[in-house]
């Protein structure tokens, strides 16, 4: 047998793992409320190639190769569990008992590992939280994806429904096209059907309303069964709390906004301040798309290093808010047509990383570039630290962090040599470092960080609704503090 024919028999030996553990990932998650991950990076609804990327892409973030040949067993190890809703990280499994063993086989290394979450620890199952989209545009479409795919067993979050001004005939199928359809992050991964004579959109069997409503006051959303819901409003018109109040109609008990809240709306980046949100606390904001890709790894470097000052310079992706054409904008230059130009425009995430980082002392100044760009945006964060260190040492510091702290479901890493925008599109993370891009020399440390301004941070929007509805679930192995 040639070389060739090794590696090619090799590839389908591997295939053939993958496709074994596609059921045993489906009804964990289905049965369970299990979520099956490598390094934060879900396997649910994957297909073959993609469960065996995600093993592939390890070595960008771990050095080294991981196989489906390694996490198998754990995967296996977990069906003989008694466990509760979770998400658990075969990929940690694995990359820990390489080195941490202690002479334990993997079935008892892997119960000892997530033994939170069986047995009398585990979690019970509740039934569910009702969340409704205010606005389906950009944000609000792509947070639908992510509730849909989440939905699950049926017992955690469900979208219930979506609230928009009417638009003429069709507006539900045209709005349902929009949702099945997108330009950037492809087609829906599932089935949309519409019944528009009792004005539904139903999705891989999640029915969802669409409630026509010119203002919050004139919804009762008892009246369509929806009770102690979370509202998502992703319009950005009302930002402060006298605004958002509105939405706390019949039906809804709390408001999370998707856009920096304004006056004492607390804004929060899951990962770095979600656990100061106060239990009573009924309306919050998931500050901007920026303030959540520069917040994590300036908390990381402040942790480690010392942070006495810095720049964030966004290179940022053109948005609704810009003028195709040459036409009049309330704001200056983002009339003139953003297809064709790079145009200087404010940020306000620098002034926003106080709100999400209180303790944090440091002077951080902000600005920022539209560029023709349809999505993914780069945050270039130019720090003064608190002592001298290596573009090695920081570079090991933020791989480390991406894998095993807190903060691993914010903070990606890559050393691909020749990454580009376009590869991050669909990114989970708050953000991605740039091994590559990234300078160091002596107390100052540049960093360039991708993220996905429109799908990044739909998954933190994602993560802070979990969080306040009490359904977001615990990972194992637990994260290193």
């Amino acid at each position: 047998m040639t070389v060739n024919e090794d590696t090619f028999t090799n590839w389908k030996n591997r295939e053939e793992i993958a496709e074994s553990m596609i059921p045993v990932i489906g009804k964990l998650h289905r049965e369970r409320d299990v979520t099956v991950l490598v390094h934060s990076r879900s396997l649910v609804n994957k297909s073959v190639v993609s469960i065996l990327k995600t093993h592939r892409f390890a070595r960008q973030i771990a050095g080294e190769e991981l196989s489906v040949t390694e996490t198998l067993p754990f995967l296996q190890a977990l069906t003989t569990l008694d466990l509760g809703p979770s998400q658990i990280d075969i990929g940690m499994l694995a990359a820990t008992y390489r080195t941490h063993a202690d002479g334990l086989t993997v079935e008892e290394f892997t119960a000892r590992a997530v033994a939170g979450a069986t047995g009398a620890n585990k979690i019970e199952r509740g039934a569910g939280r009702d969340v409704v989209l205010y606005g389906f545009g950009r944000i609000g479409r792509l947070v639908a994806r992510l509730l849909i795919e989440k939905s699950g067993s049926g017992n955690g979050l469900r979208l219930r429904a979506i609230v928009v001004r009417g638009g003429g005939d069709q507006d539900i199928v045209k709005r349902a096209s929009l949702l099945r359809r997108d330009s950037i992050h492809g087609q829906f991964q599932g089935t949309i059907t519409v019944d528009e004579a009792n004005g539904t959109i139903t999705a891989n069997g999640n029915e969802i309303k669409v409630i026509y409503a010119d203002d919050p006051s004139e919804v009762d959303y008892t009246a369509y069964g929806i009770k102690d819901a979370i509202l998502i409003d992703n319009t950005g018109k009302w930002r402060d709390r006298e605004g958002l109040s509105q939405h706390l109609r019949p039906g809804i008990d709390k408001v999370v906004l998707t856009a920096p809240g304004k006056g004492d709306v607390p804004n929060i980046v899951h990962g770095v301040n979600h656990d100061t949100i106060k239990p009573d606390e009924r309306i919050l904001s998931c500050a901007s798309c920026t303030t959540n890709a520069i917040v994590p790894p300036l908390k990381a470097m402040a942790d480690e290093y010392g942070v006495l000052r810095g720049h964030v310079e966004t290179v940022h992706s053109f948005t609704n808010d810009q003028n195709l054409l040459d036409n009049y904008h309330k704001s200056e230059r983002r009339g003139r047509s953003a297809p064709l130009n790079m145009v200087i425009t404010e940020t306000g995430a620098a002034s926003a990383v106080a709100k999400a980082l209180p303790d944090l002392k440091a002077k951080i100044t902000g600005s920022s570039i539209r560029v023709p760009v349809p999505d993914v945006s780069i945050a270039i964060l130019n720090l003064q630290l608190a002592r001298e260190t290596t573009r090695e040492d920081v570079l090991d510091y933020l791989r480390n962090v991406s894998l095993t702290s807190p903060l691993k479901r914010q903070i990606d890493f890559i050393s691909a040599p020749d990454a580009v925008s376009s590869d991050f599109i669909g990114s989970r993370h708050a953000s991605t470092v740039d091994a590559g891009a990234t300078k160091v020399e002596g107390d100052n440390a540049i960093l360039y960080l991708w993220y996905d301004n429109e799908f990044g941070y739909s998954c933190q929007v994602i993560r802070v609704v979990q969080h306040v509805s009490g359904v977001e679930y615990p990972t194992y192995p637990a994260p290193l503090a």
